[in-house]
């Protein structure tokens, strides 16, 4: 088997898989064991003097680890076909998070139109970090298609960037880099030091991702005005990443995304992206769904036809 039919079969069956089975709770996910190894760290550095390091030092043995292991596993693999296409297929199934990403989009709101106000908090508070205790049904529909946009990103463009670029490995490195940022990266006393290089590592790894993801995402829906509001407001996010889809996205359902929200019993006053002061429908979160798989597919395409070009 030669090294085109390497790569993308294990791509199209890994996204097959992703698109029918989502993230099954009862499968042991790699991420989980990425958890544990960052806990584990964590426990043990993150005290004392020295934490940057400590951080630094954490962050580049467990993404560099992650790669070399992954690395020598598939360059052995290279002499079973067989083998390497079974593994490398179900790597890229646990690497990509986009079906689990509008299931878990779509629980909420299920919840918030069926069960209520109440509802729709509790269950969105299971996949964002703002406190959800006091939103009301246009700030719930708002966290969700920001959350969709932003995953898009960093769940399931960036993984599949990294994996063109250099195979299972490199996506697992990227995911553990990701982890990482979202384990440890806080702004508190007790994580701001130890998780500073985890958090500047994340995005650098996502610079190129994000800005790529926000102009399938307008190139998917032909939409102008997606394109103005990525440069206009792309760059006014507090993270140098995220605003760039959330931006396409409040420009394609021509809506208002972003604006103060409460962190951890703290009011962060982030800027808002967009200027359409519409109210977020039902349908708004079908078209968002639309946007993620379709954005997903031409990237797939892509990676596909540079490979048969190249």
């Amino acid at each position: 088997m030669d090294n085109f039919n390497l790569i993308v079969f294990p791509l199209l069956i890994g996204f097959l898989l992703d698109s029918l089975l989502g993230d099954p709770r009862w499968l042991p996910h790699p991420i989980r064991l990425f958890g544990w190894l960052i806990s584990w760290f964590e426990k043990r550095f993150n005290s004392g003097g020295h934490r940057k390091l400590k951080g630094a030092f954490t962050s580049g043995f467990l993404v560099g680890g992650t790669w070399l292991i992954l690395f020598v596993l598939f360059r052995w693999l290279e002499d079973f076909p067989i083998a390497y296409l079974v593994v490398a297929s179900v790597a890229v199934f646990f690497g990509l998070a986009n079906r689990s990403l509008i299931d878990e989009s779509w629980l909420v709101i299920r919840a918030l139109k069926a069960e209520g106000l109440e509802a729709g908090r509790k269950q969105l508070s299971f996949i964002v970090g703002r406190d959800t205790s006091q939103l009301n049904e246009q700030q719930i529909r708002t966290a969700v298609l920001e959350t969709m946009a932003e995953n898009l990103s960093d769940g399931v463009i960036a993984p599949l960037f990294f994996y063109a670029l250099g195979g299972v490995p490199a996506l697992f490195a990227f995911k553990m880099a990701s982890t990482l940022d979202s384990m440890i990266a806080y702004k508190n006393e007790h994580y701001k030091a130890y998780g500073w290089f985890a958090a500047r590592l994340d995005d650098l790894l996502n610079l190129v991702p994000a800005r790529l993801t926000a102009l399938l995402m307008v190139l998917v829906s032909f939409s102008r005005s997606g394109m103005v509001h990525v440069f206009r407001y792309g760059h006014q996010h507090a993270s140098p990443n995220a605003g760039y889809p959330e931006a396409a996205l409040a420009g394609i359902l021509k809506c208002r995304l972003g604006g103060p929200n409460v962190y951890h019993g703290r009011l962060v006053d982030k800027p808002y992206i967009g200027h359409h002061e519409k109210t977020i429908a039902y349908r708004d979160f079908w078209g968002t769904a639309y946007v993620n798989t379709a954005t997903t597919v031409v990237m797939i395409g892509g990676i596909v036809l540079f490979l048969l070009v190249y």
